[in-house]
C-alpha cells in the first residue's frame, strides 16, 4: 500500500505552552490535525474556565486560518472549585480535567498532594461524564523513576477509580506492560493514550552511546518488553487506545543543558512516523482507528469530516531539523530510522 487516506486525525494529548513559543509551534499540530486536546500546564495553569476561555482564544489566534479546535482542559488542584468545573463542561468550554500528581513533570508543582481534598470534583465529573486525564506516576523519591507507572496504578489510580464509581478516565502517554494491561481490562471508563515517541523508544535510546537529551521525556521511556507492549496496544485495534502525542516543545538550550527539560517534540513529523511504524507492523488499515475514530468515540465528540492523506515514496522523507519560534528553536523529534511517508493533504 503506497497510499492511504484517513479521517482528519486527532491529537488527545498536546502542549502548546503560551506567547512566543505557543506562536512558533501551533500551526504544526494545526495543519494536519483536526482537533487537539490542550494542557493547561502553563504557568501560571489554567485552573478555572474563565482561564480556559482565555488561553483559548490565545491559541485560536496562533493557529489564525487553519481548520483546527483546540479542545481545552482545566488543571486540577486541591482549591479547584466542582461548580466552576461543571459550568465550563456545561458551557462546552473543556473536554476534559488534568491530574498532575505534584512535582511529576513539567510545571506540576500546583499539582495534587493530598487525594482526599479533590473528592469533591471527581464525584461531580463522575456525575457530568467528564473525563479525567491523569498523569499517572507517583512522585516518592523512594520509587525508582522506572517503576513510577506501575506504582500509581497500583497505589492512586484503582483506588480513585473504585471509590469514584462512574468517573471516567484517561490513562495519557502510559509507558509499561502494566499500565497497557490494566487499560485494558479496564471496562468502558478507562482509556489509555499512547505516544509517537513511546512506540519508538526504549530506555537504550536514552543512554547507550552518550545521553539524548531529545529523547528524554517524562514518563521516561522503560525496557524494550513495555515498548513492544505498547506497540501491540497501539497496532492492535483496540478502542481504548489512541493517539495522544505529547507533543512538548523546550527551547533548545533548555534540552541541551546540565539539567534537561522533559518532553520530546513530534507534531511536526508525528502522522509520517506513525504510517512507518504501523506499515513496519503489518497493520496499516489500523491507523485510522488509532489516529482518528477510538479517541473521538471515548471523548463522544464525532469522527472528523475532512481527511488527511499519506502517500508512500521510495526516497525518504527529510522533516525540518528544528522549527524556529520568537522563544529560541524547538528540536524536532528524529525516530532514528527512514521515514518514507508524507502527508500529501
Amino acid at each position: 500500500m503506497n497510499r492511504i487516506t484517513l479521517a482528519r486525525p486527532d491529537d488527545w494529548h498536546l502542549h502548546l505552552r503560551d506567547g512566543a513559543m505557543l506562536a512558533g509551534i501551533a500551526p504544526e499540530s494545526a495543519r494536519d490535525f483536526a482537533r487537539a486536546l490542550i494542557m493547561p500546564n502553563l504557568v501560571p495553569p489554567v485552573v478555572t474556565g474563565a482561564e480556559a476561555a482565555a488561553y483559548r482564544d490565545r491559541v485560536l489566534d496562533a493557529v489564525r486560518g487553519a481548520d483546527f479546535t483546540p479542545l481545552m482542559t482545566l488543571y486540577l488542584t486541591e482549591d479547584t472549585d466542582p461548580a466552576d468545573v461543571a459550568r465550563a463542561a456545561a458551557d462546552g468550554l473543556v473536554a476534559a480535567v488534568k491530574l498532575y500528581p505534584a512535582g511529576a513533570t513539567t510545571n506540576s508543582a500546583s499539582g495534587v498532594r493530598d487525594f482526599d481534598r479533590v473528592r469533591a470534583v471527581l464525584e461531580t465529573m463522575a456525575e457530568i461524564g467528564l473525563p479525567l486525564c491523569v498523569h499517572g506516576e507517583v512522585t516518592t523519591p523512594e520509587v525508582d523513576i522506572f517503576d513510577r507507572e506501575a506504582v500509581f496504578i497500583e497505589t492512586v489510580l484503582d483506588p480513585i477509580r473504585r471509590a469514584t464509581p462512574g468517573l471516567r478516565v484517561v490513562m495519557e502517554h502510559i509507558t509499561t506492560r502494566e499500565g497497557v494491561d490494566y487499560v485494558r481490562a479496564g471496562g468502558p471508563d478507562l482509556a489509555g493514550t499512547i505516544t509517537t515517541h513511546h512506540l519508538i523508544l526504549n530506555r537504550n535510546h536514552i543512554l547507550v552511546g552518550g545521553i539524548k537529551p531529545h529523547y528524554y521525556c517524562l514518563p521516561v521511556a522503560k525496557r524494550e518488553t513495555h515498548r513492544q507492549a505498547l506497540l501491540a496496544a497501539a497496532t492492535g485495534g483496540e478502542s481504548c487506545f489512541f493517539l495522544g502525542t505529547d507533543s512538548a516543545p523546550h527551547a533548545k538550550g533548555t534540552k541541551e543543558c546540565s539539567c534537561g527539560c522533559a518532553g520530546c517534540f513530534t507534531a511536526t513529523n508525528t502522522l509520517p512516523i506513525l504510517a512507518q511504524v504501523f506499515e513496519a507492523a503489518g497493520t496499516l488499515d489500523r491507523l485510522e482507528a488509532f489516529t482518528s475514530q477510538h479517541g473521538a468515540a471515548f471523548y463522544r465528540v464525532p469522527v472528523n469530516s475532512g481527511t488527511l492523506t499519506l502517500e508512500r515514496s521510495p526516497e525518504a522523507q527529510t522533516f525540518p531539523a528544528e522549527i524556529v519560534t520568537g522563544a529560541g528553536p524547538v528540536v524536532v523529534f528524529d525516530p532514528g530510522f527512514p521515514i518514507h511517508w508524507r502527508v500529501a493533504r
